[in-house]
């Protein structure tokens, strides 16, 4: 039994066997509006030996009045059921005409429009936290959905169920959830991928990415609370074994110290701690390594802005093939439907159906790529880039802040795999993440031993930031005080040619390759020279530090 007042009735009438007792309605369609519900109360009713009273309908317990009791339940359980046709016929209508008619998903809310009834409008903060939501999840920021849900617990605003908490189940209503597209889909009313009038929190595109991460990411089990006291948990591993570091506390005499520490049983580093402070110190002194020099990055910057040019000189020609597109879908399923017409097997009809609703989804696909490729207003470029070049620059700056969600961030962002750490050597080589590698901010080659290696390159933005090994040694020699004396002597426009081997005047891209003979073990450390038509010079440094120096 379905109604909660009917059983609690019934509940008081069975702690009550002793008393007699008139239960009045007043109206026969309140006691019930289903023929065998009816007769089941009636039942009920009798066996506990209550009387039922009604204002506008005699119970008799005569053939007569049972025959026009059993059709009157039988008219109200046909009105009922003509109500929910009707209600289901409208509001299947107004879906059509691309309203929304369910509770409104987190991230909307419903207003009233003159002349449109109700209607879906986004919702301040929560559409925008909703839109961060699948950003994060579909580029990787989010490595799962509990981590989704982690952050819908930051923001007080979302809504929670009684016991104050967000199920899993939210979540993942609202990553599998169409109508944050702008449009509408239902099963119930055969409504597939339908233009809504409602604004939109996402695309098409990121909405797809997300449901191919969900498809494809595998469950894994999250602890309830990882704390939020140590902000490498579950980046690092262990130098010795590889496993994740887990994190603990341990108490002293007068306070608490943060440690981490292995536990794989087995390990060499098993059960040792390591100091919180010292572990995501060295962290953050790689992490501060991590800053590109100033000119390569505003040539990163006049890079980019070339490239966005171009992306909207683009724009005007992907719009125009998008239309084209669309036509020939609009011809197919007008082909399709000619079949359907044609055909009277079921079977086939079903096919033709299923090939007409994917043409369907394309081709609103199309229009949705179509209205994100109009072109953008002109500060879009500095309000989109900026942020993103910004944490290129000094991610430094983010990690210092001690926030340990921001340092969570630049983890995930900085690198491609767990920090490994050995407790006595420290960082090992690590895998850092392309954008920082296409920067120049990578200074070393990595190794599958750990020892970093050197880039061989031409190009002085980059040489500016290391020394070759060659050039250390001839930095050694000649007594330069500062690494950039010697390499500004390297860089100078008058290129020495004397005191080389017979082999100096190669050339190769523009650049000749040269060795100073006065070096004792610089045999393949070869440095970049610009061609130069002159005559021989000497070798700067190899020449006579000047005393002023």
């Amino acid at each position: 039994m379905k109604r909660p007042g009917m059983v609690a009735l019934l509940s008081y009438l069975d702690a009550q066997p002793s008393e007699n007792y008139v239960v009045i309605f007043d109206d026969l369609k309140r006691f019930a509006r289903d023929t065998r519900f009816h007769l089941d109360l009636r039942d009920a009713f009798r066996l506990r030996g209550a009387l039922i009273e009604c204002l506008n309908f005699k119970f008799e317990d005569t053939p007569e009045g049972e025959f026009i009791e059993t059709i009157m339940a039988a008219q109200g359980a046909l009105e009922r059921k003509q109500n929910g046709r009707q209600v289901a016929q409208k509001m299947k209508a107004r879906m059509q005409s691309g309203y929304w008619v369910h509770a409104a998903p987190v991230g909307y809310k419903y207003e009233i429009v003159k002349g449109r009834g109700r209607m879906l409008f986004a919702n301040g903060t929560l559409a925008t936290m909703i839109h961060e939501a699948f950003e994060g999840f579909a580029s990787g920021r989010f490595g799962s959905q509990a981590e989704v849900r982690r952050f819908f617990e930051l923001h007080p605003d979302f809504p929670r169920n009684k016991k104050g908490e967000i199920p899993n189940q939210r979540v993942a209503d609202v990553l599998n959830n169409p109508l944050y597209t702008g449009h509408i889909c239902s099963g119930t009313y055969g409504i597939d991928w339908l233009k809504g009038q409602h604004e939109a929190l996402i695309s098409i595109d990121l909405f797809d990415k997300v449901q191919d991460r969900l498809k494809g990411s595998a469950k894994v089990r999250v602890r309830k609370n990882i704390g939020n006291d140590f902000a490498a948990r579950g980046f690092v591993s262990c130098g010795n074994c590889g496993g994740p570091l887990s994190s603990s506390w341990s108490k002293g005499r007068d306070r608490s110290y943060a440690y981490y520490l292995c536990q794989a049983k087995g390990c060499a580093s098993y059960g040792k701690s390591i100091p919180r402070d010292k572990l995501e110190g060295d962290i953050g002194a790689l992490i501060k390594t991590l800053q590109p020099s100033q000119n390569l990055f505003e040539l990163v910057k006049l890079m980019f802005r070339d490239a966005w040019s171009q992306r909207l000189a683009q724009a005007e020609d992907i719009v125009k093939s998008g239309k084209v597109q669309i036509k020939s879908i609009e011809k197919q399923v007008d082909a399709l439907l000619g079949r359907i017409i044609d055909t009277t097997n079921p079977t086939v009809i079903r096919a033709y159906e299923g090939k007409i609703s994917d043409l369907e989804r394309s081709k609103t696909k199309l229009h949705d790529q179509l209205a994100h490729h109009i072109t953008p207003t002109s500060g879009t470029f500095e309000e989109k880039l900026e942020p993103a070049l910004q944490f290129l620059a000094n991610p430094w700056k983010l990690w210092e802040s001690g926030q340990i969600t921001l340092r969570r961030i630049v983890l995930k962002l900085a690198f491609t795999d767990r920090i490994t750490y050995h407790r006595n050597q420290g960082a090992r080589t690590t895998k850092i993440a392309l954008p920082f590698k296409a920067l120049g901010s990578v200074l070393y080659r990595e190794g599958s031993n750990g020892a970093p290696g050197t880039i061989r390159t031409c190009d002085p933005l980059i040489r500016s930031q290391v020394l070759y090994p060659a050039e250390l040694r001839v930095h050694n020699q000649c007594g330069f005080s500062d690494p950039c004396d010697g390499l500004q002597a390297l860089f100078t426009p008058k290129v020495y040619l004397n005191r080389f081997p017979p082999w100096a005047g190669r050339f190769q891209t523009g650049f000749r390759y040269h060795r100073c003979a006065s070096g004792p073990a610089a045999r393949r450390d070869r440095a970049p020279v610009r061609r130069q038509s002159t005559g021989p010079a000497p070798c700067p440094p190899c020449a006579p530090r000047p005393e002023t120096a």
